[in-house]
């Protein structure tokens, strides 16, 4: 067999695809009646509830119950096989659904009495990238032909969390909710990217896999669709990409302003307190520093103009708040013995946090050392002791009682309290304490048979 044929029978899916199967799943799951109405209600619930506390797990859920993915995939299905009524009722079930989804969140964001000031889950939904497009398009791949396989795994509900169908319609009915048309705009477009790309998988699978045609179209027809897809598709794109290029030089920016700040963090007489980057729509970033001790000489600030353009940026870039602690009008010595001395302080209690976290560790470490294996040794015994019925083992301090408790020495004991469906002999007890002795390590072992 040539290498060529080996690896075309490896990655050709089409030997493990169902079609009937797989259209009659795609078909049920386009409904939008009875339970996949309640299902589709509390996942919006669920999801927004997850958003407004900034709950990852909840968020999750709501994913993997939102019925949403089925009318999408019953669109790139209907597309595939050229079936118009379905791809009517596909294009009328998902709106419903759209629609209901954003009203319910709407409502929910409106009575809610929580809030947030950083609400990080609901921003992420705010500003999609090209990456999104490829999440999207990849996920919807999965999916389809998870749907397609004679055997289905656990793809489809890995690619409903990536894809995230339910939180952006959610994040709508917040922005909605609040009047914050910057969430309302960023998170229904990223809905529609999800939405349009899993659609496209769905489209290129059913193609690649051959589907039966429903109704023969027209080549002249089916090319303008095709064209008309693909104009879709590319003015969809170009926001996003426009999105990533954004976020790349924000990120970008982000780690000059802290390689800037860690080259220039002391200065003459007083050093960088803190430091914020700045982005600003259609106007260039700026790097915004916090000053502490005196006010910036003319050389330091020379010298923060001139890093700047080292590291490819204006001077016009750099904002400089003087938070003054002190001043020294007689020269810049004991301001900067102050500035030192600040900066000792905070060494010394860096040194001290890092000292306790250090010894609670190794107790930490000491402690885990002590644990011991309890559902390896109740095995042990278990198969040498086929009546053993429960095991309890427990270490402690042995203290004479006879001397003073206060200068009586410590001593480690075990103690095993052994439970046994039928009895059990003394040579069978010694050998059993011998044997736990040595299994545990320990010099002193106490039985105790109940």
């Amino acid at each position: 067999m040539r290498f060529s044929e080996y690896v075309k029978r490896i990655i050709n899916p089409a030997r493990d695809v169902d079609k009937t199967a797989a259209q009659n799943y795609i078909y049920s799951n386009v409904q939008f009646r009875g339970a996949n109405v309640w299902i589709l209600f509390f996942a919006v619930i669920i999801a927004s509830v997850g958003l407004n506390v900034n709950s990852i797990p909840v968020i999750i859920g709501a994913m993997l119950i939102s019925p949403l993915m089925g009318p999408i995939m019953g669109l790139g299905m209907a597309l595939g096989i050229n079936d118009m009524a379905f791809l009517r009722k596909s294009f009328r079930n998902l709106c419903v659904m759209t629609i209901v989804s954003i009203v319910a969140s709407t409502l929910f964001f409106i009575v809610t009495p929580l809030s947030l000031d950083e609400p990080t889950e609901l921003l992420a939904r705010t500003n999609p990238t090209i990456y999104d497009v490829f999440i999207a398009l990849f996920g919807g791949f999965a999916v389809i032909v998870e749907v397609c396989r004679k055997e289905r795994g656990t793809a489809i509900a890995g690619a409903a969390i990536a894809t995230a169908l339910m939180p952006p319609l959610c994040t709508v009915g917040y922005g909605i909710a609040n009047a914050n048309f910057t969430y309302f705009i960023g998170a229904l477009y990223l809905y529609f990217i999800n939405s349009v790309f899993i659609v496209l998988a769905t489209f290129l699978i059913v193609r690649v896999l051959k589907f039966p045609f429903v109704n023969i179209a027209d080549p002249l027809k089916r090319k303008k669709v095709h064209h008309a897809i693909t104009a879709f598709i590319i003015i969809l794109i170009i926001p996003s990409i426009y999105s990533a290029i954004i976020v790349i030089q924000e990120t970008r920016f982000n780690q000059v302003a802290k390689s800037f700040v860690a080259e220039n963090k002391y200065l003459e007489n007083s050093y960088i307190n803190d430091y914020k980057a700045i982005h600003r729509a259609h106007k260039p970033s700026i790097i915004s520093i916090s000053i502490a001790g005196e006010k910036l000489s003319q050389a330091d600030i020379s010298k923060l103009n001139r890093s700047m353009s080292e590291h490819g940026l204006s001077p016009e870039q750099l904002e400089i708040q003087h938070n003054v602690i002190f001043t020294n009008n007689n020269g810049g010595a004991a301001g900067k013995q102050v500035v030192e001395s600040l900066l000792q302080q905070n060494e010394r209690e860096v040194q001290r946090r890092e000292a306790e976290i250090k010894k609670l560790e190794e107790e930490l470490k000491q402690f885990h050392n002590k644990e011991f294996p309890y559902k390896q040794i109740a095995k042990e015994l278990l198969a040498q002791y086929p009546t053993l019925v429960s095991m309890t083992l427990a270490r402690g301090e042995n203290i004479n009682a006879t001397e003073e408790i206060t200068f009586a020495p410590k001593q480690e004991r075990v103690v095993a309290v052994l439970s046994f469906a039928g009895k059990i002999d003394e040579n069978q007890l010694k050998r059993l304490k011998e044997w736990l002795a040595i299994r545990l390590d320990v010099k002193e072992i106490d039985i105790i048979v109940q």
